[in-house]
């Protein structure tokens, strides 16, 4: 068996549909607070805090948000296997992105780091978690330098420890 070498991926490919969760990937400051609050950002916690939590998680269920692992599992779903009365409980968010080929974490915490952050408050507010835990590969230092600035702006702008 030879060496099979296989260089970096290129990353984001712009192949002209509809970005949900790619539509600030053109802006050259995507990462940033300002650009995330240009373009709507935490425009969805706080609709979201002005609700109830229960029924938060249930416009997540209805809206059959599925999970961006590889099984696409149903969001709301998931969120409902969250046992009431047990303390502690955390929200864990997995941005080891193992699987051979992928990229869609490391881009989305390079590119969109707020954004990962309000959907992570979002889940936290909807089940009544105090603390998130997210995991970055060591392997993934940009990442972890942008999700390191993002979670600094978004506690100086008040939405993170409160």
């Amino acid at each position: 068996m030879g060496s099979s070498y296989v260089p970096h991926a290129a990353g984001y490919v712009d192949n002209g549909g509809p970005k949900l969760v790619t539509s600030r990937f053109g802006y050259e400051d995507s990462h940033t607070l300002a650009r995330f609050e240009a373009t709507g950002g935490y425009v969805g916690l706080k609709a979201a805090l002005a609700k109830r939590p229960a029924d938060v998680h249930g416009e997540v269920r209805e809206a059959t948000l599925l999970g961006r692992g590889g099984a696409g599992f149903p969001a709301g779903v998931k969120w409902g296997f969250c046992p009431e009365g047990v303390w502690p409980r955390y929200l864990v968010v997995n941005g080891d992105e193992s699987e051979p080929g992928t990229y869609k974490d490391r881009l989305l915490m390079e590119r969109d780091p707020h954004q990962l952050i309000e959907g992570s408050l979002i889940a936290c507010y909807a089940l009544g978690l105090s603390q998130c835990f997210l995991y970055v590969r060591g392997e993934m230092a940009l990442a972890q330098e942008r999700i390191a600035t993002a979670l600094n702006e978004a506690y100086a702008a008040g939405y993170v420890g409160r």
